[in-house]
């Protein structure tokens, strides 16, 4: 094996590592929420604070700036106001459904920035995001197996927030690294208020299983995940990057399933190839 295969061959499987990862959040969230005795609010807080210790410690053994120094304070919000929604929605959705949702709003966002920003799409992108709104809708329509309402709210909103805290990192000149543990920093002790109110409101739960996976979430999941997926960024075109993430809500769908039990829907089937696909479209005609 040549030194060039070989290097290919371990870009890919960190990118493989890291989209795991990104999957994981949904599959722990669910598991901590539905088989312990957790709450969001304590998830949310756990989640938050790991993962800065884990980017904190990752970010001072590779050398980059100090994180206390680094990130905002709009972005911490918008990260916690992300975190949040999406560890309350994920009291009643599936981990696949959770997933699209959050995904398809975060795309969503990033579209509409830049079609307000000036952008212009072409016939295939209009056609993408057409395909994108229709699997959405189809997701979303009343029936037996349609998504809690306020479930899938609550995910849309976390990914609108998800989606202004990718744009708020676009235009920071800052290490992503360091940026992304400063930011996780700032967004624990906001964090920690929102567990002060479940607690004065006695919703306020943790146990040992709930501390394990909410740890996992944050450390591994977003911690190690977020540090993989910056190390191979570099190596990948602005489309490749776009759209292997395309696969986290299959993987996520997958993961529900073998490890929590959850059924695919016929409806979540269509809807994802019609979210994804149109998203396909749209990116790869951007680039």
């Amino acid at each position: 094996m040549s030194h060039g295969d070989a290097r290919r061959l371990q870009l890919g499987g960190l990118v493989v590592l890291a989209m795991l990862a990104f999957a994981a959040n949904s599959v722990l969230c669910r598991k901590a929420l539905t088989l312990t005795a957790m709450d969001p609010a304590s998830f949310s807080l756990i989640r938050v604070a790991s993962g800065a210790l884990m980017l904190g410690l990752l970010a001072r053994v590779r050398g980059v700036a100090r994180p206390e120094r680094c990130g905002s304070w709009p972005a911490g919000l918008a990260l916690l106001l992300y975190v949040a929604c999406f560890s309350f929605a994920y009291v009643t959705l599936t981990a696949g459904s959770g997933a699209l949702l959050l995904f398809g709003a975060v795309q969503a966002t990033m579209i509409i920035r830049g079609l307000l920003s000036g952008e212009r799409l072409r016939l295939a992108q209009w056609l993408g995001l057409a395909a994108a709104l229709a699997g959405l809708a189809v997701l979303l329509a009343p029936g037996v197996t349609a998504p809690d309402p306020a479930g899938a709210g609550l995910m849309v909103v976390g990914g609108v927030a998800w989606g202004a805290y990718s744009l708020l990192g676009r235009s920071s000149r800052e290490q992503p690294l360091a940026a992304t543990a400063g930011n996780f920093l700032r967004a624990t002790p906001m964090a920690a208020l929102l567990l002060l109110a479940a607690a004065i409101g006695g919703t306020a739960k943790v146990d040992g299983a709930g501390l394990a996976y909410a740890s996992a979430s944050g450390a591994l999941a977003s911690g190690l995940g977020y540090a993989l997926w910056y190390a191979v960024l570099p190596s990948l075109r602005a489309a490749s990057a776009a759209s292997i993430q395309l696969s986290v809500p299959v993987i996520t769908a997958m993961g529900g399933t073998l490890m929590l039990g959850e059924e695919v829907s016929l409806r979540l089937m269509l809807a994802s190839l019609a979210v994804l696909g149109g998203i396909a479209l749209v990116v790869r005609g951007k680039h």
